[in-house]
């Protein structure tokens, strides 16, 4: 069987594989009771080790039930394709997993460890191999993980591919393997007397193999993640196992143990919690997407909504939450040091909210100074719609004349939107966005000063146990999905794709 998968070479190996695992699919779609409230993990073969003793540990935890099925990556992922079955995705290497959202097959992804391709020999070094010259020898028999199937072949072949010696090599090669481990093994029992596999695979065979330094995979470093899969069926549980796997004191150390080199995880909480502060304004437009994170990824979500000018405050005198969401950039810059690189999410245009059919005649800034008006605006210590009204007031010079109809200053424009409801203010500078549900009683009139115009930031906080799940919440928040809810709510899309 092997000098046939010679002959015809790694495509042709990692077709045979391919079924055998689609054979495997097919009986877990014909046995869809069987196996239920099961965790399906489909994992590159080379990890075996440190996620299996991280589903044995999460079991003995009482947290629930994994199977694990084990293969190279590429003939995963057709796999999961084919049958749009399973829960999670651990390949060898990140381009599977991006490749797998590319093609809607995974939703989330987690990043676990590093490692990197190495050239292993038996223990002794019995053929005397000290480089990639020594594997032309035509006494020398090299086994391959197969580039179709695996990902340490693939990683392998980019690397001597960069370096020029990826296709003599690969005439060389004696035998192509569906996985790294089996490379392994057949180094070890001799039946190939070189073999290409991970650095962490040489740990887990200590005192039977040992690595011969190759200078061409300096650099050549792989990114191992986990990807929740679109099909899991209890989402929420498969991403508390892959928080599991990452996490310090749990999957993490059985990655190190294995010889990885394990990504900073976020701290074990079974449920855990994020607090998130958020601008008064953005609260219609990010309820029901955080509602929604909530319910995927099992965790609470705690919300703290204000004006930005006391959020910053409260945050001046030490209160720390996982992720702020500032009504402006100027808010989120007086904190800047307290919080990862922020990105851009809306843009919110201030205007004048006045009754429906606008009885006063108001059609610029300018007509807020006519004797008699009731005009409320927010408070520009308090909130970043109070410090927009105030630039823009005063880039059009008309601060001092408004200012004198001014009867409230209030922290949100909300409460501003809601007193001119109640007929006790003749007119409010407000965001579209808080006069937006409104158009049956209120009409809002442009404010047409180019400072107008407020941008909404969000930022992980550099204090968090939890960073990757916060930063998966601000992934969340520049969905399509929340681009839609912004937008029902009249802001305007900024982020980037």
């Amino acid at each position: 069987m092997e000098a046939v998968m010679k002959k015809r070479g790694p495509a042709a190996l990692g077709f045979a594989a391919s079924l055998g695992l689609l054979a495997y699919f097919a009986a877990l779609l014909a046995r869809p009771g069987e196996g239920e409230g099961e965790l399906v993990v489909y994992c590159g073969a080379g990890l075996r080790v440190p996620v299996e003793a991280a589903a044995r540990a999460y079991e003995r935890e009482g947290l629930g039930r994994v199977r694990l099925q084990y293969g190279g990556s590429q003939t995963l992922l057709a796999g999961i394709e084919a049958s749009r079955v399973g829960d999670l995705y651990v390949p060898g290497d990140d381009p599977y997993v991006r490749r797998g959202r590319e093609k809607g097959l995974v939703a989330e992804i987690v990043p676990l460890a590093r490692l990197r391709p190495a050239l292993v020999v038996r223990r002794g070094n019995p053929r005397g191999i000290r480089g990639l010259a020594d594997l032309l020898r035509e006494d020398v028999r090299l086994a391959w993980p197969n580039p179709e199937a695996a990902a340490a072949g693939r990683k392998v072949e980019e690397a001597l591919a960069r370096a020029g010696r990826a296709e003599e090599l690969r005439r060389r090669a004696a035998v192509f393997k569906p996985t790294v481990n089996e490379v392994a093994n057949d180094v070890r029992v001799g039946t190939a007397d070189a073999g290409f596999v991970w650095d962490a695979t040489v740990a887990q065979y200590r005192g039977e193999l040992e690595e011969v330094a190759v200078p061409e995979f300096e650099g050549a470093e792989a990114t191992i993640s986990a990807g929740v899969l679109s099909s899991a069926a209890r989402p929420a549980a498969a991403l508390r196992f892959a928080r599991y796997l990452a996490a310090p004191g749990k999957g993490r150390e059985e990655f190190a143990r294995a010889g990885f080199r394990p990504e900073e995880g976020d701290a074990w909480a079974v449920e855990p919690e994020l607090v998130l502060y958020g601008g008064a304004m953005l609260r219609p437009a990010i309820e029901r997407t955080l509602d929604a994170f909530e319910a995927r990824e099992g965790v609470r979500v705690t919300r703290v909504y204000n004006g930005c000018g006391i959020l910053v405050a409260q945050m001046k005198a030490a209160a720390r939450p996982d992720v702020y969401f500032a009504c402006d950039d100027d808010f989120m810059k007086m904190v800047k040091d307290l919080f990862f690189e922020p990105r851009e999410v809306s843009l919110n245009q201030l205007v004048i909210a006045v009754p429906k059919g606008n009885p006063q005649g108001i059609r610029s800034l300018r007509d807020l100074g006519r004797p008699g008006l009731r005009v409320g605006v927010g408070h520009e210590k308090q909130c970043a719609l109070g410090a927009l009204t105030k630039e823009t007031l005063i880039a059009d010079r008309v601060y001092g004349e408004v200012m004198k109809n001014v009867v409230v200053q209030a922290p949100a424009g909300d409460l501003l939107i809601n007193q001119l409801k109640a007929g006790s203010l003749d007119a409010v500078v407000a965001y579209v966005s808080n006069a937006a549900g409104s158009g049956d009683v209120l009409e809002a009139v442009p404010v047409n000063v180019p400072c107008a115009l407020a941008t909404q930031p969000v930022a992980v906080g550099r204090g968090t146990r939890h960073r990757r799940l916060a930063e998966r919440l601000v992934e969340a928040l520049m969905s399509p999905e929340s681009r839609r809810r912004f937008e029902e709510n009249g802001f305007r899309w900024k982020a980037a794709p």
